[in-house]
């Protein structure tokens, strides 16, 4: 009966691995890499596998994805690459979403394609070289951005600002005609509101919005900023209600969004 019982325990444990090395490797392929694995992401899969509880039952989860890790990370998928509209991700890109790594434009604008679909664009979420444009050419040299954009029919823009040293966020609420600029450092780059102010009165007599031409006014919100899940959560108006600490499992989130090509609930 023992040697039953332990012949069964092994083929169970074989069985098991098997399983997991099926999920990984088509997570593998799926994401390029294991950036956005987590322990809960395994334990779901073996659940739905009939494995109501791999943990008691002989297999160490951390140990496995540390081994596979090992064994696949140093062979990234080859020519991994991830299309969607006009936006481009290569593993670089997606790479920058590990641990606390510097967020690129690349990963930053196909987001913001993500949330404008994901609110049937009442939201329009500017290019993060927009500001940069403005500034340089000013209103004449960003007027074509918008040539089958009605801003004033979305409820909110989003507006991100590279200054170099750091992300900032401009949101304008067109309902009461607000510009909100959140900001990490408690920086206040006025300039940067009131290049927006400008932009949006000339965008306005452009259309021949007249309510548009006045009353607008500007609020400074100084926060632990992210740009992504700002936008995120100020679009879908979702409370904000995360810190430090979240932020692992939520830049897993966004890499797994960003490869489905949608925001997940």
């Amino acid at each position: 009966m023992l040697f039953l019982l332990f012949r069964d325990y092994r083929i169970h444990l074989v069985r098991l691995s098997s399983s997991l090395s099926e999920f990984l490797e088509s997570f593998y392929m799926k994401y390029g890499g294991f950036i956005p694995l987590s322990e809960t992401d395994v334990l779901e899969y073996l659940k739905k596998k009939g494995n109501s509880d791999p943990g008691n039952r002989g297999v160490d989860i951390k140990r496995e994805m540390t081994r596979y890790r090992a064994g696949l990370a140093s062979a990234p998928v080859a020519g991994f690459m991830l299309t969607y509209n006009k936006h481009t991700l290569s593993l670089e890109d997606l790479g920058t979403l590990e641990e606390q790594n510097w967020l690129n434009d690349q990963i930053i604008n196909m987001y913001g394609e993500l949330i404008m679909e994901a609110t049937q664009h009442k939201v329009h979420f500017f290019n993060s070289f927009f500001h940069k444009q403005l500034v340089a050419k000013g209103y004449d040299g960003v007027k074509r951005w918008t040539k089958k954009v009605d801003l004033f029919s979305k409820w909110l823009l989003l507006i991100p600002i590279h200054l170099e040293i750091h992300w900032s966020l401009i949101t304008v609420t067109m309902a009461t005609k607000t510009i909100s600029y959140y900001d990490s450092q408690g920086i206040v780059f006025r300039h940067t509101t009131d290049n927006i102010m400008k932009y949006l009165l000339s965008e306005a007599k452009e259309k021949k919005q007249a309510a548009f031409q006045k009353g607008w006014k500007i609020t400074i919100i100084k926060v632990n900023l992210t740009v992504m899940l700002y936008c995120r959560c100020l679009s879908v108006k979702q409370p904000l209600l995360f810190s430090q600490e979240d932020m692992p499992r939520i830049r897993k989130r966004i890499y797994k969004e960003l490869c489905e090509c949608r925001l997940n609930d």
